[in-house]
C-alpha cells in the first residue's frame, strides 16, 4: 500500500538517463543529504555518470521548471535519491518498462515503500522486505565506549584470513552466499578493494582468527558509511561490537569524513543498543527489498 503522502499522485515532468554533462547538477542533488545519499554519491564522485564505469544508469527526474530534482541509481541495486511522490511515480513507470535487473531496492523508507507498492505486481514477489532500517549517524567519537586498541586496518596479505568472516557476515545478513553465481569473484574483488584503500578493519586473535570486522564502504567529502559489522559467534556477548565500532568510528572521524553513518535492521535490538551506546543517533530510516 502506498504511504499516504504518495497516494493519488500523477507522474509529471520527465525522466531520462543522465550523462556526463549532467554531473554538476547530479552532485548538487546528492549533496542535499550527504548521510542518506552516501552510497550513490561515493560512486558518482569516483567515476562520474558513465553507465559502464558507474555499474548502472543514473536516472534523473526533472520538475515542471525543467530542473533536475531527484535521482534513481539503477544498477545492481535500485536506489532512490531525494525522490518525492511525482518522482517516485515516474521512476516506477520507467523501472516497470525496463524490467527488473537489480538484486535489491534500497533507499529512504517512505519513498522506497511507495516505489515498491507500484512495482510489486510486476517485479514481485520479493524474497524479503525490510520495511524499517534506522539510519544512524554521529560526528563525534564515542564518549561512553573506549575504542578497542586491537582493531586495525586489514593488510593485503590477510585477505584469505578475512574472507571467511566476510562470507559469514554477508550470508547471515542477506540470507544468500556471496559465493553463488560467479564463485565469489566479484565479492572477493570488492573485499580486496576495501583492504587496498584502507577501509577494512578487524581484530585478530593471536593465532590470526578474525573476531570482529567492519568496513567503511561509502566515502564522500561530507560523510562515510560503515558496513559489514560482524563478530565471531563464539565471541559474541563480550562487548566486542561496541569497542570495535568505537575504534572504527574514531579512525573514520579522524581520517575519512566528518560524519559517520550506518543503517541497521529494526529487529536487531542488540545491535541497535550497542550502536546507541557507542554514540550513534537515529537520523532517518531506510527500507530494503531483497530479491
Amino acid at each position: 500500500m502506498l504511504p499516504s503522502s504518495f497516494q493519488a499522485v500523477r507522474a509529471l515532468a520527465t525522466t531520462r538517463v543522465l550523462e556526463a554533462s549532467d554531473l554538476a547538477d547530479t552532485l548538487a542533488v546528492l549533496r542535499r543529504d550527504p548521510v542518506a545519499n552516501a552510497f550513490v554519491a561515493t560512486r558518482v564522485e569516483a567515476v562520474g555518470l558513465d553507465p559502464w564505469r558507474l555499474g548502472g544508469e543514473m536516472w534523473g527526474w526533472y520538475d515542471e521548471r525543467g530542473e533536475l530534482d531527484a535521482l534513481c541509481y539503477a544498477g545492481a541495486n535500485l536506489v532512490l535519491v531525494d525522490a518525492g511522490p511525482q518522482a517516485v511515480q515516474a521512476f516506477a513507470e520507467r523501472a516497470r518498462r525496463q524490467g527488473r535487473r537489480c538484486s535489491s531496492i534500497v533507499g529512504p523508507a517512505e519513498a522506497t515503500a511507495a516505489l515498491w507498492a507500484l512495482l510489486e505486481r510486476s517485479w514481485g514477489p520479493a524474497r524479503e522486505v525490510r520495511a524499517h532500517q534506522p539510519l544512524l549517524a554521529t560526528a563525534v567519537p564515542s564518549a561512553e565506549i573506549a575504542p578497542d586498541p586491537l582493531v586495525r586496518r586489514v593488510r593485503r596479505s590477510e585477505i584469505e584470513t578475512l574472507m571467511p568472516a566476510c562470507v559469514a557476515m554477508f550470508t547471515e545478513e542477506v540470507g544468500v552466499s556471496p559465493l553463488a553465481g560467479d564463485g565469489g569473484l566479484l565479492y572477493q574483488a570488492r573485499v580486496a578493494e576495501l583492504i587496498s584503500t584502507g577501509r577494512s578493519f578487524a581484530r585478530f586473535t593471536e593465532d590470526g582468527q578474525v573476531v570482529f570486522k567492519a568496513e567503511v564502504g561509502a566515502v564522500t567529502e561530507g560523510a562515510c558509511q560503515i558496513q559489514g559489522v560482524w563478530v565471531d559467534p563464539a565471541h559474541r556477548g563480550r562487548g566486542l561490537s561496541e569497542t570495535g565500532m568505537a575504534a572504527v568510528l574514531d579512525i573514520a572521524l579522524r581520517e575519512v569524513a566528518p560524519v559517520v553513518s550506518l543503517y541497521v535492521n529494526d529487529y536487531n535490538l542488540r545491535a541497535r543498543a550497542a550502536y546507541r551506546r557507542v554514540g550513534f543517533r537515529e537520523v532517518g530510516a531506510f527500507m530494503s527489498v531483497l530479491f
